[in-house]
């Protein structure tokens, strides 16, 4: 009678094992290759946007190192409890305030040694420094700059485009100036006609 119970226990592992993996393969993103809690999407191509939007929660090593990321979607990392390692250098990390939640999550794991690799690519005051040692302001600073640069270009813009509408209004005007003059003429010129045709026109006492 005892013997069942011990050759059912392995059975169960077993089962358990096979439903993680299934379950680990079933959730891995196509564009990566998940083995055993590794994922690999290193060397992919992946911008920011498309970046895979989940990552299976078993996942205990994260390789996103040799792509385009400039940053992480809030939340993407901090679903992954299993996670111990992780490799996200070779990425042009842009540091503004859009990196402010992949700081926070490089500073909650700053006993790693990953989350000494990870750098600045832009803006250029910032290039080289690791993300985990800037300052919060420093980011909202750059943000701040990047506004101004984008009410300054919408500013220029805004001028351009009413330049552009002044210089159709004059060009209608002239249009309808030139149109109105055009119109006494050949008002003028009817007339004319009109008169030169009846002068010549023969008299009934004739």
């Amino acid at each position: 009678m005892n013997e069942f119970p011990a050759m059912r226990i392995p059975a169960v592992v077993f089962s358990l094992l096979f439903s993680v993996m299934s379950l680990t393969e079933s959730s891995c993103p196509k564009i990566c290759s998940c083995v055993s809690g590794v994922v690999n999407c290193s060397h992919r191509g992946l911008t920011t946007a498309s970046l895979p939007s989940s990552f299976p929660a078993v996942t205990s090593e994260l390789l996103l190192n040799d792509n385009h990321l400039t940053s992480v979607p809030p939340g993407l990392l901090e679903t992954l409890p299993a996670l111990r390692r992780a490799s996200m250098h070779g990425n042009p990390w842009a540091c503004d305030c859009a990196i402010l939640s992949f700081r926070a999550w490089l500073i909650k794991n700053r006993g790693q040694e990953f989350a000494r690799n990870v750098s600045c690519s832009s803006p250029a005051h910032l290039r080289g420094r690791l993300i985990m040692f800037l300052a919060e302001q420093e980011l909202l600073d750059s943000c701040r700059y990047w506004l101004c640069d984008l009410a300054l270009a919408s500013q220029i813009s805004l001028f351009i485009f009413t330049g552009l509408q002044l210089l159709l209004l004059a060009a209608v005007i002239l249009f309808l100036r030139r149109f109105e003059r055009l119109a006494r003429e050949a008002q003028r010129t009817a007339a004319e006609s009109l008169a030169a045709e009846d002068e010549n026109a023969p008299q009934c006492g004739d």
